[in-house]
């Protein structure tokens, strides 16, 4: 047990939420919410045969919209962002988005892991996937008047039908989106972050269209809680109450096969996934009884980006 994961998990029912619901960190920078985005779409497109660039929705968007931004930017119609508190900053969204109509502009390469440590999903090619963004597609994409446009409705995020940004935080109501309208669900290191992973499946499922997509990019290592990258599987759930505290959100500890058969239950089809693999470093003895039965491959995924379509009828 780590007595420092659990002393920070007991001075969060102490000290007052500002001192430990800070920000989230990468969607700070345009750079980065490019390269997801566009990592996102080149192996969306690779799986599907298709970008879904229509109606959007991103899960935790974080200390900005930058993702969902990109997605405008490259010609999505609208674009829902759903957090579980006001991260987004204001002042850093309108910073991005005119660097990011710049690297577009620029048809700038996608930023390695080289420039962007561990930045994920993989692709084979980071030059500007100019076979899916086309300079024709794009010189809509980019018209002056349709920029400005967006920008003029960044100014105000909310919510409203007619709204091409509307950002919810908090959220937890799937009636906020009408059933069988979003194209593309997509989220960057978060689905290891949602407590009630049923509700948040069942609610894309809703929201997807028919032959809809997600793309979720997930994290399984221990997020600091351990100084070994599975070390918060060492933890009792009563350990593990503690080092979490008082905070809305840490990570759920759930694997790989969980999302797999949540998202098999409602009836959508995995048409991709690409799992980290990593040694896991402490035996199965060591393990809480609750992981102590996982499967290999369970205990060995450090990451996985998975891509999931609803059926088209």
């Amino acid at each position: 047990m780590s007595a420092r994961a659990v002393i920070k998990g007991l001075l969060t029912f102490v000290a007052p939420p500002r001192l430990y619901c800070h920000s989230t960190g990468g969607s700070n920078s345009a750079r980065y919410c490019y390269s997801v985005f566009l990592r996102h779409l080149i192996r969306v497109h690779a799986a599907v045969g298709r970008a879904p660039l229509g109606v959007l929705a991103e899960l935790g968007p974080g200390d900005s919209l930058g993702i969902g931004l990109a997605a405008l930017i490259a010609g999505a119609e609208r674009y829902f962002a759903f957090d579980v508190r006001p991260f987004s900053n204001p002042a850093y969204n309108l910073r991005i988005f005119d660097e990011l109509v710049e690297l577009f502009r620029a048809r700038q390469p996608v930023p390695s892991q080289s420039e962007i440590v561990e930045i994920k999903p993989a692709i084979q090619d980071e030059s500007f996937p100019s076979r899916i963004l086309t300079n024709e597609h794009l010189e809509q994409a980019l018209r002056s008047q349709r920029i400005r446009a967006l920008r003029d409705a960044l100014e105000e995020p909310g919510a409203g039908d007619h709204r091409p940004i509307s950002y919810v935080a908090p959220w937890f109501d799937a009636a906020l989106v009408r059933e069988r309208t979003i194209d593309w669900i997509f989220s960057q290191a978060v689905m290891e972050h949602v407590d009630d992973l049923q509700f948040v499946y069942e609610s894309c499922n809703k929201w997807l269209k028919p032959g809809g997509v997600m793309s979720h990019q997930i994290d399984f290592r221990s997020h600091g809680t351990a100084s070994s990258w599975v070390g918060h599987r060492t933890y009792s759930d009563t350990v593990w109450r503690l080092v979490r505290g008082a905070r809305p959100y840490l990570i759920n500890r759930q694997p790989l096969s969980e999302h797999r058969k949540l998202l098999g239950e409602i009836g959508l089809n995995l048409v991709e996934q690409d799992i980290v693999t990593a040694n896991p470093t402490i035996g199965r003895a060591r393990l809480a009884d609750r992981f102590s039965s996982w499967s290999d491959e369970d205990l060995s995924s450090a990451g996985a980006f998975i891509v999931y379509q609803k059926e088209t009828a």
